[in-house]
């Protein structure tokens, strides 16, 4: 009888493995720092309580999985060294999605009310005196406080040894882009000064940085990866990391709001200027101009208005110019991750993470 070889792990493979991992020692943490709470004072059991069901609607956890293969890619081996930097990376992105919603005045998040909007329903079912709205968001800056402490906790942990002064300066840099990269991104839209280039920048260190570059970068430090390979790593990284912004603001306006996770063209009404918004503009005539600018950072748009400003981005080839910037991105983060010598689950999870972008919907 032939024995057939065994299967080669796919992407999604690979993605739920790690995933699953992160998940049971994640849980497992959490658990234990809200048993700690609760037994000091019992009522921090809310906080800390929301916070975990928060962490646990969903999410891919690419950012935490990046981490992971570029540590495997780079030679890594021990998960104990590896998993509390994954979990750190993890819980420093769910302290940004709670202040993004505050700022963003987003009501959904992963299908679910956003946490400012949990605590203040919370207010309201207890008739508390004073403003439920107020006191949601304050709640929710709270949770996110917590978040982030709980992952310097967790990065603190991380058993760097030789490696731990460049991964610190890393995570650091890391941190402090992400929350100037925000402020940019808010203050774009009143900039008259923008450009592509400019608007690029501001996605990078938005989202495209911290997303993909940062975490691949930290798992290539603590692997003991060489310089050029490090490199190699984050020019791939920087490549992906803007493709799938730019793919995010596509499926922020064109997107199935039940796969996105909120509603259509919430984007365009927290008022984000984004390089979709910046080739429309620039590309419609004075009529489209105008609709578009009325309905940028219009709170209070209706699904008609919603849909005729599609229509003008549509027409004015914006969303044909962004798709064909995502595929220029994804060629070259192929051509750079061919040339590069990684271990082979690593790489095979990279190449699958350009597939993936090719069919993202969510």
């Amino acid at each position: 009888m032939e024995i057939s070889a065994p299967a080669v792990p796919t992407f999604e493979d690979l993605l739920e493995s790690f995933r699953q991992k992160l998940e049971d020692e994640l849980r497992a943490w959490l658990a234990v720092k809200r048993a700690k709470a609760t037994r000091v004072v019992p009522a921090s059991g809310e906080l800390t309580g929301v916070l975990s069901d928060y962490v646990f609607r969903g999410g891919k956890r690419l950012r935490p999985a990046l981490l992971y293969y570029s540590y495997r890619s780079c030679g890594g081996t021990t998960d104990e060294t590896v998993l509390p930097l994954a979990m750190a990376v993890e819980l420093l992105h769910t302290y940004l999605l709670a202040h993004d919603d505050i700022m963003d005045r987003a009501e959904v998040r992963r299908g679910e009310p956003a946490v400012h909007l949990v605590f203040s329903d919370l207010h309201d079912s207890r008739e508390w005196a004073g403003d439920s709205g107020h006191f949601g968001q304050s709640v929710a800056i709270l949770l996110g406080d917590l978040a982030q402490a709980y992952s310097m906790e967790l990065f603190v942990s991380t058993p760097a040894d030789e490696n731990w002064p460049e991964l610190r300066q890393a995570f650091c840099s890391m941190v402090q882009e992400v929350i100037v990269g925000q402020y940019l991104e808010m203050t774009a839209g009143y900039r008259e000064d923008l450009g592509e280039e400019e608007l690029l920048r501001v996605l990078r260190m938005k989202s495209g940085r911290y997303s993909v570059e940062w975490p691949m970068h930290l798992g290539a430090i603590l692997a003991g990866a060489t310089a050029g390979i490090r490199e190699g790593l984050c020019r791939y990284g920087s490549m992906m990391g803007e493709a799938f912004q730019l793919q995010d603001d596509l499926l922020g306006m064109f997107g199935d709001p039940e796969r996105v996770g909120k509603p259509v063209g919430a984007d365009l009404a927290e008022g984000k200027f984004t390089v979709l918004i910046h080739h429309a503009l620039r590309q419609a005539p004075p009529a489209g101009r105008e609709l578009l600018g009325a309905a940028l950072g219009n709170p209070d748009l209706t699904p008609e208005e919603v849909s005729s400003a599609q229509q003008v981005i549509r027409e004015t080839g914006a969303e044909e110019k962004v798709v064909q910037m995502i595929d220029e991105r994804m060629g070259a983060a192929q051509a750079v991750l061919a040339s590069l010598e990684l271990e082979p689950e690593g790489k095979r999870f990279f190449e699958g993470l350009v597939e993936y972008l090719r069919g993202r919907e969510a």
